[in-house]
């Protein structure tokens, strides 16, 4: 693993609420704990990397971060602010399970999951959520028809986005 993938790695950790995160390659074990602590009216948070040298290293050691940007969530990228419908208050919106990178189709070169207007029906893959080097797909929970895509292909998404909104009749 080099440097700047354990740095982003550290950075993911941080901003996702998570407690521990432990990665064992042939390689490498990498642990990182996150936890947070009050100094004097500011939140520090500390993450603690240990490497295959049983060293460990604090994020506090490395550089010093201002509070503000370390407790900031990072920005929502989405292709449109779209709320649901009220005339078709019947309509479902799909939310992300977790925080990563969305992406509409297997492989640059397959053709999307779903598209506009696509039926779908509960088990279906619907799209991919990559969240540290881990493709998730994801599977339909409602039958319906795709009725809008909140989300361009490629993109970050957060916990409990919307991606699509299904017509369920």
């Amino acid at each position: 693993m080099r440097i700047n993938e354990i740095q982003d790695l550290i950075k993911f950790v941080s901003k996702s609420g998570v407690s521990e995160v432990n990665l064992e390659t042939d390689k490498v074990k990498l642990i990182i704990k996150n936890s947070q602590k009050e100094k004097k009216g500011q939140v520090v948070e500390q993450t603690m990397v240990q490497a295959p040298a049983a060293q460990v290293v604090t994020q506090s050691q490395v550089a010093p971060v201002p509070a503000a940007i370390t407790t900031a969530p990072a920005p929502v990228v989405t292709s449109e602010a779209v709320p649901v419908p009220e005339e078709n208050s019947n309509y479902i919106t799909v939310k992300s399970p977790m925080i990563g990178t969305f992406y509409s189709r297997p492989s640059p070169d397959k053709s999307n999951f779903v598209e506009v207007g696509s039926n779908i029906k509960i088990g279906d893959v619907i799209c991919i959520i990559e969240a540290m080097k881990l493709f998730n797909e994801i599977e339909a929970e409602v039958t319906g028809k795709i009725v809008k895509m909140l989300v361009d292909d490629s993109t970050p998404v957060e916990y409990d986005q919307p991606l699509f909104i299904v017509d369920p009749s």
